[in-house]
């Protein structure tokens, strides 16, 4: 096997790097690399297939959107894309599903350092009057960014400055760290850099939680804040899942019982499955599911009907429809498969992501309530037969 070349342009201080390997073992990896040209990461030498399935369809309602979608599921895990599509089949047997879009934002939390606190604070005190200054100069690095919030809070001698923005079609990250790096320039070279004895400045100190989960991302949108809700009839859960919603209600208070009793993050049955399997099939981030997965899953029986309605709530769904990997041939099919193309294609695969959570909640739930959990795993993972209860699939 002859070497390959894995590096158009050598790091800075760096040899240039032409192969990591000469052996046959990495067939599967390099097979495809005439398609690395245009890829934009660095030492690229090929491609890790990931399968894809496709779960639904699904029946959503959203702004100005109403249809039956699929959605492309790039996981490895058996059992994920059946039991989503079951819980889609419930939920179409009963009206389908809804979303709305409540919120968006990007933030960057630049931090700003004083020789102490006294001027940390007049810093602080002082940043309202140098906000407009602020968002033009941050707007100026981008036809898109939009400043929409400014809050300092003062730790030590520093001043950590949460900026907020609205970024577009695009997910963001990299654009708000353009036009905060800009403008954070601009506040040093101004006149307010020797009123407040501003000594110096770093682009981020955690305040954004960027790849991290946390309470601030949770308060406040880092992504498109989500809710999506339908409701499951006594009906349909019988069919489709084989017990009574009355059963999977218990079932999913047990959860969440448990859930409180463990101090977990969020409440939900297994959302971050259906997260980080649609990141990766429509060009996502992948290192943002760590703050994209908190979420919030409400469940409520009706006793009279025998209704059971479930509603999720995602603060921070850190999506775009363009920049990342969403231009890729692969990617934008996925995108395109959920109706996500340009216009307003980020805040409907928000919407997406947030209806095919609920139904792998409802589906995941039903598992655990009519005691096929094990048995569906064992199934469809290792072929097993597994007890005597059988799963609706």
């Amino acid at each position: 096997m002859s070497k390959i070349p894995v590096m158009k342009r050598p790091l800075a201080g760096r040899p240039r790097v032409e192969s990591i390997v000469d052996s046959p073992k990495l067939q599967h990896v390099t097979r495809h690399l005439d398609e690395t040209g245009d890829v934009q990461i660095e030492n690229c030498i090929g491609f890790v297939q990931v399968p894809v399935g496709i779960a639904g369809p699904l029946q959503v309602t959203g702004p100005d959107m109403k249809g039956e979608y699929y959605a492309p599921l790039a996981t490895c895990e058996p059992t994920l894309v059946a039991s989503c599509s079951r819980g889609c089949k419930a939920f179409n047997a009963s009206g389908g599903l809804q979303f709305e879009i409540l919120n968006e934002g990007m933030s960057r939390a630049p931090v700003f350092y004083f020789p102490s606190p006294s001027q940390a604070i007049a810093f602080a005190r002082a940043v309202p009057s140098f906000r407009n200054d602020f968002a033009r100069w941050a707007e100026s690095t981008s036809r898109y960014v939009r400043l929409q919030d400014l809050q300092p809070s003062i730790i030590g001698s520093t001043v950590h400055m949460f900026c907020s923005y609205f970024c577009g079609s695009a997910a963001g990250q990299n654009m708000v760290s353009k036009a905060t790096q800009h403008a954070c320039e601009m506040l040093r070279s101004s006149r307010c850099a020797k009123q407040f004895q501003i000594q110096d400045f770093i682009i981020e100190g955690q305040l954004a939680s960027d790849k991290k989960p946390s309470w601030g991302n949770v308060q406040r949108a880092r992504g498109v804040e989500t809710v999506a809700w339908g409701t499951i009839t006594n009906a349909a859960s019988e069919e489709v899942f084989g017990c009574s919603t009355e059963r999977l209600h218990r079932a999913q208070t047990a959860l969440k019982e448990g859930g409180i009793r463990n101090g977990q993050f969020g409440s939900n049955v297994n959302t971050a499955n259906i997260i980080a399997a649609m990141f990766v099939s429509t060009g996502q981030d992948a290192g943002s599911v760590a703050e994209a997965s908190w979420s919030h899953l409400t469940s409520e029986y009706d006793y009279e009907t025998k209704d059971l309605k479930m509603t999720i709530y995602f603060p921070s769904l850190t999506v775009g429809s363009v920049g990342g990997g969403t231009f890729y041939p692969t990617q934008r099919e996925c995108l395109n498969m959920l109706g996500c193309a340009e216009p307003a294609g980020k805040r409907r695969l928000a919407g997406m992501i947030a209806a095919f959570a609920v139904a792998l909640d409802a589906s995941t739930s039903a598992a655990i309530a009519n005691d096929t959990f094990t048995r569906s795993h064992m199934k469809l993972a290792r072929g097993e037969i597994f007890g005597s209860r059988v799963s609706k699939l």
